[in-house]
């Protein structure tokens, strides 16, 4: 595997190595770093939300419109990273987006419209989508090095950057400005840029030119199959965030609203939602090894279901966390397994393809449950995600030989 070999070149005293490189533990040190960076600070904006809406004066539905700019911003981008990833490699592309990212972390507590607000979001986004598809190429390609399958540690530095930046972000709230939240979640950037970027950048990218060993696969266009087969795993990420955007939108309303729970317990939900799916990825690695990546989507999907069935319909509050416990578990690896698989097809544009899939997933489960719960109820709006996540084990089991497409 021509990866496996200039990783091993690179290491010191390699035949053909840098004086002083980073071993492969670095980078993979490094690349943890900047997965977790990505989630705190976006964590850290999200609970700031609530300031900014009062701060710029906007109702409900304008504020909504202004939030799309970050889901306009980062599909917009994730296309377009896809290509600077394959022409710079993902490496740099990573550090750049690493530092926009934390320099327009501090633009939404400026705003004093919901037009600025949704302006800089754009911004905001669009570093937000750039660094994810530059963080998971990068990631891709050292799994292939590596040749373990330890994409599920990534995410779970991912979610977990992301608990602690909401536990943060929450504990600040009541004692500092958003502006001043805000600019501090900027100066953690950059410092965080600052000590794991120069490891990505001194690295040599694993993006190789073509050799005769791979006849160039890596670089030339997926046919048309490989090409459906990407779509087909970016359908599958989709699956997985729509569960991940209705529990973190709907799921403590449904506690409080449908089991009566006390609105402490209710905003536990989700917490412990993504502590199940922290736990259930940094555990990954090990599943993938032993069960294989069909065997790992099918289970997580049919463990998702039974828990989301057991979250949206069980009579206690008791039973309900119980199975968003049980989502959060089943959820956690087909995320990471299904965007893995689609850089292995196509290298950085399947990675943004499935990645821009997925976060229209997560962008989807909101409004779709609200107008469910309209029709029918919140209950029975909640049951689709378990439908879906049986969706995703069922095209998951359908791929098992996509890798040889």
């Amino acid at each position: 595997m021509p990866q496996l070999n200039k990783l091993r070149t690179a290491l010191p005293g390699g035949p053909g190595g840098n004086t002083a490189p980073p071993s492969s533990t670095r980078l993979r040190t490094a690349l943890t770093v900047f997965f977790a960076l990505d989630g705190f600070l976006f964590a850290g904006w999200v609970v700031r939300i609530p300031a900014i809406k009062q701060q710029t004066g906007a109702s409900a539905s304008t504020l909504g419109l202004a939030l799309l700019g970050v889901s306009a911003g980062a599909v917009i981008t994730m296309m377009l990273t896809g290509r600077l990833c394959r022409r710079f490699g993902s490496h740099p592309v990573a550090v750049v987006c690493g530092i926009l990212l934390s320099l327009s972390i501090a633009l939404p507590a400026r705003t004093h419209s919901a037009l600025s607000l949704g302006l800089v979001l754009l911004v905001f986004g669009a570093a937000y989508g750039g660094m994810n598809v530059a963080m998971n190429s990068a990631a891709v390609d050292l799994v292939a090095a590596l040749r373990r399958p330890v994409m599920p540690s990534f995410h779970a530095a991912f979610s977990l950057g992301g608990m602690i930046g909401a536990g943060l972000g929450g504990l600040v709230a009541g004692g500092l400005s958003p502006s001043a939240h805000l600019l501090c979640l900027t100066g953690i950037g950059l410092l965080v840029t600052a000590f794991a970027g120069p490891v990505l950048l001194r690295y040599p990218s694993l993006k190789a030119a073509p050799t005769a060993a791979d006849g160039g696969a890596r670089e030339r266009r997926p046919d048309g199959r490989a090409r459906r087969v990407v779509i087909l795993f970016g359908v599958i990420a989709l699956c997985t965030a729509y569960g991940e955007g209705a529990l973190a939108d709907w799921g403590a309303l449904h506690l409080e609203q449908d089991l009566h729970a006390h609105p402490g317990v209710a905003a536990a939900g989700y917490s412990l939602f993504a502590l199940a799916m922290t736990a259930g990825r940094l555990s990954g690695t090990v599943l993938l090894e032993r069960l294989g990546q069909t065997r790992t989507l099918v289970a997580g999907g049919g463990t998702a279901a039974a828990g989301m069935l057991l979250g949206s319909l069980a009579p206690t509050t008791w039973l309900a966390l119980l199975g968003f416990a049980v989502t959060g578990l089943g959820l956690a690896n087909i995320f990471p397994v299904a965007v893995g698989r689609a850089g292995e097809l196509a290298g950085p544009g399947g990675v943004a393809a499935a990645s821009t899939l997925g976060y229209g997933g997560m962008l989807l489960g909101p409004p779709a449950i609200g107008f469910l719960a309209d029709w029918f109820s919140l209950p029975v709006a909640l049951t689709t995600v378990a439908l879906l996540a049986m969706a995703a084990a069922a095209l998951g089991y359908g791929a098992r030989n996509a890798a040889h497409a």
